[in-house]
């Protein structure tokens, strides 16, 4: 038999047909200056700007990264919006102009009142990541040694936490 959803309560079993073909596109995280943040997600993390939306009536810009490796993303801007808004894991970075300067800053979700958590990304070798993390200069919310087994949290430069994690290490993870 081929695995489909556990079983908690609210777990509808038989989702409709019509959500089969829906896509969790991607998540968005406030920043207050775009430089370091985009910084911080293609060199520390390797995603790739895919698209940048500026909308001037608004103040704000949008930027949208992914982890694009093996995949022919196109060149066209129409046909790479298209791409950019149809696949999965997409990180979208908002900035609200004038935010860079002054004391403005985001609620990242772990101090009270608590929120959003955090994003997770996978990689094949967490102590060798975690290695390079450290000799960038990252900032540890939790090292690998302390607290849960193969797993680190680390922080991006407007204090949101991200989760590192190598999926073949955590087979057991929370199972007594």
């Amino acid at each position: 038999m081929t695995f489909t959803t556990e079983l908690q309560p609210g777990v509808c079993i038989e989702p409709e047909a019509v959500t089969q073909d829906y896509v969790f596109n991607h998540t968005m995280l406030r920043v207050k200056n775009p430089e370091p943040s985009l910084d911080f997600y293609t060199r520390v993390l390797g995603m790739r700007l895919l698209r940048r939306l500026d909308f001037e009536e608004g103040r704000f810009s949008l930027y949208f990264l992914a982890h694009t490796r093996g995949r022919e993303v196109p060149e066209d801007t129409g046909e790479r919006q298209r791409y950019t808004f149809g696949r999965e894991s997409v990180l979208e970075l908002t900035h609200n102009w004038g935010t860079e300067s002054g004391d403005s800053q985001y609620h990242n979700g772990n101090s009270e009142p608590r929120g959003f958590g955090h994003i997770c990304f996978s990689v094949p070798d967490i102590q060798a990541a975690c290695a390079r993390f450290e000799a960038l200069g990252v900032p540890f919310i939790k090292p690998l040694e302390r607290g849960m087994k193969n797993v680190a949290f680390i922080a991006d430069p407007d204090g949101y936490w991200v989760e590192i994690v190598q999926a073949d290490l955590n087979g057991e993870m929370g199972r007594g």
